[in-house]
């Protein structure tokens, strides 16, 4: 079972339009449903191309569920990532906090930050291109998560657990210097802007300065978020995902309609759109060319300069019952999300197949494959 909303324009994600064969993404749904195996009950394909939108729903919420829909929440896992980096752009354009901030200046009182061996302090920029020095996980993380590795592996790990960890943590090479993709870092990135955004926490500061304004009217970090897909791992359903000492690193939760919304935000910012319109602008900003590569970093997104000279902006994820893309291409207005309640296999092609999709729906004439 599949359904398409399409429209025009950026709200037309949500309305009523033309569905046919024609909508924007419909030839790449197949593809999406065959990568995303049989364990799979739900997929999701966003797709913005020019003024034109559609959103491809395939199959049911769970098993025994509703249709799939538009409004249908998914774990977005490290996609959570792009939001973190949006907030960290917002509060910098608004001069709460400085990309090169140190760490500790945002610290909350009474947490030590880690311990830096060689160099100067770690700053926000660094947590933000994965230089910080920081390894993947928190100090004793792992141990805790894997009696429960295939259903809710963080879930146990709290906050508490997070600020002891950051205290004994010992960097020992010079913030900046290596690449090394960290959730540690970019999750105690959303608990320093949440502390200096004055926040709530990071789930509170990322509905204000993100959702509302931009009308994302699924976003969440809740666990019991209504109308959400159930997760699942090789064909088992799992309870909805829990990481609580790392929200801004896998926490957020969405519909393709909103995400296909996030993502339009960031093709072409408003000139005069504020601190949000600034930071939309600064995250797209290539900060550093990656080892072994022609990729480069932004803050948070990957970089990747085709050989006609477009951008492609991408990012994936995965939580242990969900696989999730995103892409974008400022020069031919395509934004793409693509989403299953499967989680990541050794075998998985989900993630690969949506950036073959996003990677041709880019090109000049939408459809022709080739090299970029």
């Amino acid at each position: 079972m599949s359904t398409t909303v399409a429209g025009t324009g950026a709200a037309g994600v949500a309305g009523a339009g033309d569905t046919g064969p024609g909508a924007p993404g419909a030839e790449q749904l197949a593809g999406l449903v065959l990568a995303a195996g049989p364990h799979a009950t739900a997929v999701t394909l966003a797709v913005a191309r020019g003024e034109r939108s559609a959103v491809h729903c395939h199959g049911r919420t769970a098993r025994d569920g509703g249709p799939c829909t538009p409004d249908t929440g998914y774990e977005l896992g490290s996609v959570t990532k792009t939001f973190t980096a949006l907030l960290l752009a917002e509060l910098a354009a608004r001069g709460e906090v400085a990309l090169d901030d140190p760490v500790q200046r945002h610290l909350p009182a009474g947490r030590r930050p880690p311990d830096v061996r060689r160099g100067g302090p770690i700053r926000l920029i660094h947590l933000a291109t994965h230089t910080s020095g920081l390894p993947g996980l928190p100090p004793g993380l792992l141990a805790s998560a894997v009696p429960a590795w295939n259903r809710n592996p963080y879930a146990g790990y709290d906050e508490q657990r997070l600020w002891a960890a950051l205290a004994r943590t010992t960097v020992r090479r010079p913030p900046g210097e290596v690449y090394w993709y960290s959730n540690y870092g970019v999750g105690l990135l959303g608990w320093l802007l949440a502390e200096a955004g004055r926040g709530p926490d990071y789930a509170g500061l990322l509905g204000e300065r993100i959702g509302r304004p931009l009308g994302l009217r699924t976003l969440t970090c809740s666990p019991d978020a209504p109308q959400r897909a159930t997760g699942h791992h090789l064909g088992r359903p799992l309870p909805p995902w829990r990481i609580p000492a790392l929200p801004g690193a896998g926490a957020v939760r969405a519909g393709g309609a909103d995400l296909l919304r996030f993502l339009r935000a960031h093709l072409e910012p408003e000139p005069d759109g504020g601190p949000l319109g600034t930071a939309l602008r600064e995250v797209r900003r290539p900060r550093l060319r990656l080892p072994r590569s022609g990729d480069e970093i932004c803050l948070v997104w990957n970089h990747r300069r085709t050989p006609d000279d477009r951008d492609l902006f991408f990012h994936s994820g995965g939580t242990r019952g969900f696989t999730t893309f995103v892409g974008f291409c400022p020069q031919t207005a395509t934004a793409v999300a693509a989403l299953t309640n499967s989680g990541p296999t050794v075998r998985s092609s989900f993630n690969q197949t949506a950036y073959d999709a996003f990677k041709r729906l880019a090109r000049p004439d939408g459809e022709s494959t080739g090299s970029g």
